[in-house]
Parts: structure tokens; sequence; C-alpha cells
């Protein structure tokens, strides 16, 4: 199952096994995998601490030591967080167990606040022991770093107070010094020709307010009074734990001009203008830098264009250039000059609004939304409208890391386009704190319904317009709650994938899938073939093919009863696994279908890789064919498909009237709630009598 790697280890110290072993399943129902050692003695316990441990729960007092002696031993020469389990807890006793060194104290009735607790310690754990990671890192990098310094061929110094405190070799031979100490004592400016120490001056005060990365081209003068064009290159620095400037310089050359047009282009997007993508990202750290040490916020805002892959499709990449062309000029025009502005993937536009914080900026959003979805926009002789999602999010004091901020806002955006579109959502905290209570209690329910065989499986069929009279079905694995309410499929697969358990979701999957096949062929003695979707843990798992010819030979039927359907993204994420897995599942016989086909900029190129049977293609290709267009692209990816001698399969047919256009574009197969909605049994009527 892949989670003892990040299973809790705890140490309990109770005389109780029964109390022992409810903390257990307390923990293990909130989610988290527990390896759990009840301490037997005081000998016990310190013989246990020769191990690492993540957690301790104690009782007020055992037979063998109080829970102020055990931390006490503990904190000694570890850092294990130390809770204690009270009866009764008041202010007086938390005070007291805090000032013996216990992160917290919990009645031990109240479930819910230990795991609560639990959580918050083991992330405080998990932070300490990464900086104290990072802490050894940056020793090390410091001294490679002061290395890399003393013979670098660029001319680096460290400035404090307008004086050096370190000057490398090719610094000091640049202005004429054999030894950096020469330089110790000599201000910056005394470098500088007397024309342009004044404009130097004046540029280090406004550059000391800013504190980002700045340039500077003047004239420089060495020992000797000789004077020479040079460029500096500012940026803060720490030298020997002390903030300071870092200036980088290079000798101006003939060549300055161009230099400075490849580093414009290196900077920004050809498409759109904008600054690309790595650019954006390495300006986040100095914001990053700005929120934790000046606490100023900033707003991150993630925009997306609903659709953009149809939208490419019917217009084409040339027709999708010019769209992202004429927003990009929408979002240079709504936004202040000087707002960080970028082309942060193939759909999406990402934008900084420095010093502000979400609800101030949220408004302003909202207007410029509508004002997206209000423009004509122009590509190929054609007007188009588009509608974006924005999900936004804020670099701060206590949310300063930038990746995680990009990743919110993408996943907000994601969340808001898959709803529907043409809205905004601004992260939360305390909806995610309580998404990942939810997700806990979800992880909690899929193991309890694993253990108990309390998925439910339907079989929805798949029909042939080609007249192929084998039985085709998909296989459909459902999640119930306590309350008889479905799970929605993509968020219980999500969660099963996070804790480690898809895996084994997969293999139950597949197990009573086989069953019931191998029942309902020699029962009914039909030539019936079953689909069934994989997971991308399965993709990864080595031992699944293996797996799979067992269990067929175990019930007695050939491979090829099953068709093995992958999702074309995770495909495409796994490829070089998805490859290896497709070849062992063809020796076996067994046959393969890639879903939501189509999705991708350059769809056919993954068939290269990929030798599958059957292609599910996106319904953002059969849903709506109203339009001529629509028909004639669909037409020919049917058409290219069959030349590379690939089956078609449309699902989710949703009315009588799409049947003959899918017909007359050459679908081989068709399913949907029209045709018959999933099922618990196999007992569709494929004859049509």
């Amino acid at each position: 199952m892949g989670t003892d790697a990040h299973a809790i280890r705890l140490l309990i110290l109770d005389d109780s096994q029964n109390h022992a072993e409810r903390l257990v399943s307390i923990l293990r129902n909130a989610g988290h995998a527990t390896r759990a050692h009840r301490v037997t003695s005081r000998e016990d316990l310190q013989e246990s601490l020769q191990q690492t441990w993540d957690l301790c729960l104690s009782c007020p007092e055992t037979s063998y030591i109080t829970a102020q002696e055990a931390c006490q031993l503990i904190s000694q020469a570890h850092d294990i967080p130390f809770i204690m389990l009270a009866e009764q807890v008041d202010t007086d006793a938390r005070l007291l167990a805090m000032r013996s060194g216990m992160q917290d104290t919990v009645p031990a009735a109240a479930e819910s606040l230990l795991t609560l607790v639990v959580k918050r310690e083991l992330t405080n754990l998990s932070a300490r022991r990464q900086r104290r990671i990072a802490e050894q890192a940056l020793r090390e990098t410091e001294k490679r770093c002061q290395l890399l310094l003393d013979s670098s061929v660029d001319a680096i110094a460290y400035v404090l107070d307008g004086m050096h405190i370190y000057a490398n070799r090719a610094y000091s031979q640049l202005f004429g010094y054999d030894d950096a100490d020469d330089l110790a004592a000599e201000p910056m400016v005394g470098l500088i020709a007397t024309r342009d120490q004044e404009t130097f001056k004046d540029f280090l005060r406004h550059y000391a307010s800013r504190g980002d990365q700045s340039e500077l081209r003047c004239t420089a003068r060495d020992s000797e009074g000789k004077e020479f064009p040079i460029m500096l290159s500012f940026s803060p620095a720490n030298y020997d734990g002390e903030p300071c400037t870092q200036v980088v310089i290079r000798a101006e050359t003939a060549s300055a001009e161009f230099e400075e047009k490849l580093k414009a282009m290196a900077s920004h997007d050809l498409v759109t203008g904008l600054f690309n993508r790595s650019w954006f990202q390495e300006q986040l750290d100095g914001i990053s830098e700005q929120a934790v040490h000046n606490s100023q916020p900033s707003t991150l805002a993630y925009l997306s264009i609903d659709n953009f892959n149809s939208l490419q499709s019917e217009i084409g990449i040339g027709g999708a250039d010019l769209i992202l062309a004429d927003l990009a000029q929408i979002l240079r025009q709504f936004f202040p000059e000087g707002t960080l502005l970028a082309r942060f993937s193939d759909d999406a536009c990402s934008v900084l609004i420095e010093g502000k914080e979400p609800d101030a900026v949220t408004a302003a959003l909202g207007n410029l939304l509508r004002q997206i979805e209000g423009h004509l926009f122009e590509a190929n002789g054609r007007t188009i409208q588009i509608t974006t999602s924005i999900g936004v999010a804020c670099i701060s004091e206590t949310h300063p890391e930038p990746t995680l901020a990009i990743e919110r806002a993408h996943r907000l955006a994601e969340q808001v386009s898959q709803a529907g579109g043409n809205a905004i959502k601004v992260f939360n905290p305390l909806e995610e704190l309580e998404q990942l209570a939810n997700r806990g209690n979800l992880i909690a329910l899929i193991r309890h319904t694993l253990k108990t065989d309390g998925f439910s499986l339907q079989f929805q069929p798949i029909i042939s317009l080609r007249g192929d009279s084998s039985e085709h079905y998909e296989t459909i694995l459902r999640l119930f709650n306590s309350q008889g309410e479905q799970i929605p499929d993509a968020e219980f697969q999500a969660a099963a994938l996070e804790s480690g358990l898809a895996i084994d979701i997969d293999r139950w999957l597949i197990t009573r899938a086989v069953t019931r096949l191998a029942e309902h062929r020699s029962s009914k003695g039909a030539d019936t073939r079953l689909l069934v979707s994989l997971s991308s843990a399965s993709l990864q798992d080595p031992e699944i093919v293996q797996w799979i010819s067992a269990l067929l030979k175990e019930h007695r039927l050939s491979a090829d009863v099953l068709i093995f359907q992958f999702n074309d993204a995770e495909a495409n994420s796994y490829l070089k696994h998805a490859k290896v897995l497709v070849e062992a599942l063809h020796s076996i016989h067994a046959r393969i279908a890639l879903s939501h086909f189509g999705g991708a900029l350059n769809p056919y190129a993954i068939l290269r890789h990929l030798p599958v049977d059957y292609v599910k293609i996106d319904d953002a290709f059969s849903q709506d064919l109203s339009t001529p267009e629509a028909v004639e692209q669909l037409r020919e990816m049917v058409a290219t498909l069959h030349n590379q001698g690939k089956l078609t399969i449309v699902s989710n047919v949703s009315s009588a009237t799409m049947m003959p256009t899918l017909w007359q574009a050459g679908i081989n197969y068709i399913q949907g709630d029209y045709l018959q909605p999933p099922a618990d049994s196999m007992d569709f009527n494929f004859s049509g009598e």
C-alpha cells in the first residue's frame, strides 16, 4: 500500500492496552497511518528512545513514570512532540503542562480536538526537521559559495553602507589592486569616475529603498586613475550573517545593447509580449522576502481561458495566439503600469499585485472578468468571445512560499473552470483546513469500505454502431457514505491516490469484475467483455500484470475478455510507465483503451508510443454537434484514428438526436445514460429484440 513511509511513529505512555488501541484507532480514522509502541517500563522508554519517533501521547501518570518525568527525559536529547491526555483540562493544568515542556494537554474524550492538535504538532515537527536539514545544507552551500566567489572570473564584491566588506580576486585585479585587503577601507564610490559619482550615489540611495535587483552603467576608475566603462549589477545579499549588497561588475563592450536585447527576449513571451513563466517565478522570490521582512502582502492571480483546448481546435494554434495577444493587451490596459504580468502556460496568464491583499482587489478582478467576457476578439476572420476563470492567493508573512501560492491559485482556477468558468475563487485557509479534515474522513471511509467490501460495482453497456455482436460493458465503481450519498468519483479517486490506496482499489475492482464476468459468461453463455479503468498508481505498478494474469487463470478466463482503460492526461504524465504496462498487457492478449482523447496540444503523439486498441473521444468533441464545423472536426478525428487502426468510442450519449451524426462520423461504439444508465447487473439486450 505504500503507507509505511508516511506512517506516524507513535509512543504511547499508558498502562491500558485498550486505551492505546483506541488512540491508534482515532489517528487511523483521521487518515494517519500509524506505527505505535506502548511503553511498559522506564527501561523500555529509555531503550525505545534509541529509535526515531514522531509523537508521544501520555496519560498523566503510569505505574512506572509520570508524564512530567517522561517529558523531561525525552526532551533532554530528542525532538518528540509530547501531548498529555487527561480526564479534566483547565487553564492551570494546561499552563503547567506547557511549562514542563509538553506541547499541549487535551481532554481524553475530545477525539476531534486531539486529531487537530496532533496534525498541528506533526506539521510543526516536520517544519523543524526541514529547517535543521536546510540549515545544514545552508552551511555546506555557504562554504561552496565562498570557494566559488574566491575563484570566480566575474568581479564580485559585498558592500555594506558603501564600504567593501569582501572583494574577490577578479574584482581587485579589475581595479588594479594586488590584494583584496587593500580595498577593505576603500569606499566603493572612490572606484567611480568623478563625473559619475553623484549619479552613483543617487542610484544607491534609491536602490536601498527599493531593495530589488538593479543595474547601472557608469565609468569606473582604477588605482592608477585609468577610466573604463562598466555595468554594475546590485542585488540584496548576506555575508557572514550580515545583510548587505552584492555587486557584480563587468566591463562594457560594444555588444552591450545586443546583450540587453537578448536579456529582454529571454524574459518575455514572444506571443503576448508579457513576461514569461520562468522570469515571473524568479521575481516572486523577492516578493516573498518583502512579505517576510517588511510584512508587505501581495496578491497573485492565475487567469486561465475557459475551454481553451476546444477553442484552439476550432481556430487553430495561430488563431489561439491572436486571442492570447489581444488578452495580454487587455491586461496591460487594465492594470496599473508596473504590475507584473506574465504568460504562465499555454492557456493562462499570471498577475502579481504588490502591496495589496486579495480582499482589496477582488472587485477589480470581477470587473476584469466582465470586460473579457464582453470583448469581441478577432481570429482568422471570425469573431470570438471567451470567458476566463481566476484563482487568487496571497503571498504574505504567514504564507510566504511563492510556489505554494501559484499552486493554490492554479488549483482554484481549475475548480472554477470545471464548475462552468467565468468566476473568481480566492484561497481561504479555513476552507482548506476544513477540506483537509474532510479528506481525512474520506480516506478513513475508503479504508473502511475496502476492509468491508463495501464498494458498489455497476455496469454500463457499450453498444456497437457497426454490427459487432460482442457484448461490452464498462465497469464503474461507486463509493457511498454512511448516509447512502454517493461520493463524487473525482473526489474519492484523488483521496485514494493521495493516501496510497488507489492500487488496492484498482485490484478490488479488477477482482470483483473478473469474478462477476466469469459468473455471467458461464450462466448466460454470452461473449461478454468488460472495460476496466485503472488509476495512475496502477500505471506505475510493476507487479500488476503478473497479478492480473494469475487472477484470470484462477477464473479460467482469457485476457482478451478485459479492456484496460487509461486516462489520456495520466498516460502522458507517466508515459514511460504506461508504455511498459501496455506492452505487458498486450503480451497476455488483454486490450487497451485510452479515454478523454483529444485534449492535448498534439493528441496523436501519444499513439506513437502506446499501441492502444480503443480510443474514447473526449466529450468536448461530441457533446455539441450543432454546427457543420464541429461535425467535420469529429469526422476528421475519427478518420485519422481509423487510419491508425483504432476503434473509437463516444460516451455520455444523452439523446437520440446525436445517434445519426455519430454513425455518419464513423464512430464504432457508443455508451451513455440515454441508452442505459449504469446498472447493478449485465442485463442489456444487445440484440435489440
